[in-house]
């Protein structure tokens, strides 16, 4: 788990650490591992939202264009820890009030999901108006717990959406991508 790192290379467009819109503004970054998730050492560079098993990366916030492209790594656990409530209170609901309403959560290292209630995920819909939310890269089993839950009510995912080259792209391309695929789906 130690060896699982956010993506770094955008880090010359964006850092969440100096933007003083971002959640994480201020943040000092160390080589010290102190984070876990069942026990396991965790990358330092992963960002706390008070979740015992879900951190994240805000790789990319572009206020210009209202959206934020964020990376996830560990357990989504809405049963035991409300994950999603500590994701929305923490980092989503920030950045609403920032002017933010298009986000692609990247997920390609949440290992596990656990659903439960829906009332965080239709806040978020309700909060991003004539935006949206795409789940890119999630696990074909991830995808499976999320269709169980409906949460294709509130997050577009699957199918195009599973972009396994994203890193290759920059970000305004990235969006630009992720954008055109939720308005064909929308139309």
């Amino acid at each position: 788990m130690h060896e699982i790192e956010p993506t770094y290379h955008w880090q010359k467009y964006y850092q969440a650490e100096k933007d003083q819109k971002s959640p994480f503004y201020g943040r000092n970054y160390g080589n010290v591992y102190e984070n876990t998730i069942y026990g396991y050492y965790i990358d330092p560079f992963w960002d706390e939202i008070g979740s015992e098993t879900l951190f994240c990366k805000l790789l990319i916030v572009d206020y210009n264009n209202c959206y934020a492209i964020i990376e996830l790594f560990g357990e989504w656990n809405d049963t035991l820890h409300n994950d999603i409530m500590f994701l929305k209170r923490t980092v989503i609901d920030h950045l609403t009030k920032k002017g933010i309403n298009q986000f692609i959560l990247i997920g390609e290292n949440i290992f596990q999901f656990h659903g439960g209630e829906e009332d965080y995920y239709e806040e978020w819909f309700e909060d991003v108006e004539d935006g949206w939310i795409a789940a890119v890269s999630f696990r074909e089993f991830v995808i499976a717990e999320f269709k169980r839950y409906h949460l294709d009510s509130y997050i577009n995912f699957g199918g195009t959406l599973q972009i396994d080259n994203w890193r290759t792209l920059k970000p305004n391309l990235f969006y630009e991508l992720v954008k055109g695929l939720i308005l064909r789906r929308l139309i």
